[in-house]
């Protein structure tokens, strides 16, 4: 069989859906003789290695069976037949900083159509076994690359462990959410830097998850975009936490498909929607504030702690409360709605910090401790509500 088949048989073990991804031999196309000289990479060259990968112009020199043990799809490519050795180039091609003819020291090239940054991150993971960071955007850069290659080479067990890792900022449960959440207002404190800065852009994740079939990644994703003005996502400034740092705001990754962009703003609407919404039903009769008891029943009970721990108590100035309600629902409007403030479009901070009004008027002690545990419990369930209808707001039930 000739060197020319089996260069085409090696190419053929790459997804036809994936042209522009193809693995290739030296050989299978011309090269330009004004091509940067290809270099080794410091770690990933092995003495002992039995395969060269070229990925840009960085070459590495690792061992069939590690990726063979790993990915499928190398492991296929490596049990069809391979050239013989007497069609192994001369002594001087071999040494050559580049050459046309597949062989590298004895060991065949593959050629790679991947950044040469991402593939020696899936190397390394492959070899040392993964190690993250704390989901900040330099630690993103490493883990998409990785989800990526491990994606498009089938390894199963490295994907599943950088997607779990990815999911820890962009959550599927609203526990998690919240941890998210705390770590960015800390981060803000700590730096003096917006805390959208945190995170990667919710864009680029996004885009990412597309690529990859991480569906679980996007209702966090669109939710933390939709926090955004439309100015923020469709004219974002370089300084803007919208563009990644790697990108410019003429990046493609810096923007959303069509489709994406109809999703976004259907769940803006809808995020608009339910902060009204959680405003007006403070006020409501469903609202399940403590009734006004009947004269036999003015009571209150009191822990031990002298009563600020009240459980099961019971409203007794109701008019007085609704009033309170009334009033606080006022300001409320006011703060997220008409002044357009922090949070506005944020329905998980409004709904938390509407249960929070009335705790804040009980720390003397003196006012309706059974409203305010009320409210923050009508909060929390909000919250839960909430949390399980993002992906309705954002049509991703279908995605």
């Amino acid at each position: 069989m000739s060197t020319d088949t089996e260069v085409k048989l090696l190419a053929k073990a790459v997804s036809d859906s994936d042209r522009e991804s193809k693995i290739s031999l030296p050989g299978s196309d011309s090269s330009d003789h004004d091509e940067p000289i290809d270099m080794r990479h410091n770690d990933l060259w092995f003495s002992d290695g039995s395969v060269v990968l070229r990925a840009e112009q960085t070459l590495f020199r690792v061992h069939m069976s590690q990726l063979s043990r790993h990915s499928l799809l190398f492991r296929d490519m490596f049990t069809l037949p391979q050239p013989s050795t007497a069609s192994e180039p001369s002594p001087s091609a071999i040494h050559s900083p580049q050459t046309d003819l597949g062989y590298i020291e004895g060991c065949p090239v593959i050629h790679l159509h991947d950044k040469a940054e991402d593939l020696a991150n899936l190397l390394i993971a492959l070899y040392d076994g993964p190690t993250f960071g704390n989901n900040d955007r330099s630690d993103f850069r490493v883990v998409s690359g990785i989800l990526r290659l491990s994606a498009k080479y089938i390894i199963d067990s490295l994907r599943a462990k950088a997607l779990a890792h990815l999911s820890e900022a962009w959550p599927s449960t609203l526990k998690a959410w919240d941890l998210r959440e705390d770590l960015a207002r800390v981060y803000e404190l700590e730096t003096g830097t917006p805390r959208g800065f945190r995170y990667p852009s919710p864009i680029v994740v996004i885009n990412l998850a597309r690529e990859i079939d991480a569906l679980s990644l996007l209702p966090s994703a669109f939710y933390d975009l939709s926090r955004y003005s439309y100015t923020q996502i469709f004219e974002p400034r370089e300084e803007s936490p919208l563009c990644d740092d790697l990108s410019t705001p003429h990046d493609s990754r810096c923007h959303l498909s069509l489709l994406d962009i109809q999703k976004l703003g259907m769940g803006k609407e809808a995020s608009s929607h339910a902060i009204t919404s959680l405003i007006q039903s403070m006020t409501s009769p469903a609202h399940p504030h403590p009734h006004h008891p009947t004269s036999n029943t003015h009571r209150r009970n009191l822990s031990a702690s002298g009563g600020r721990n009240r459980t099961n108590a019971i409203c007794t100035t109701a008019s007085a409360c609704r009033s309170d309600f009334l009033e606080l629902a006022q300001l409320a409007t006011q703060h997220y709605i008409f002044d357009r403030e922090k949070g506005c479009a944020d329905p998980l901070y409004v709904a938390e910090e509407l249960g929070q009004l009335k705790s804040a008027e009980t720390t003397d002690g003196e006012d309706c401790v059974a409203c305010a545990r009320s409210l923050e419990a009508w909060a929390v369930r909000e919250r839960e509500r909430l949390w399980k209808t993002i992906p309705t707001w954002f049509r991703l039930d279908s995605s």
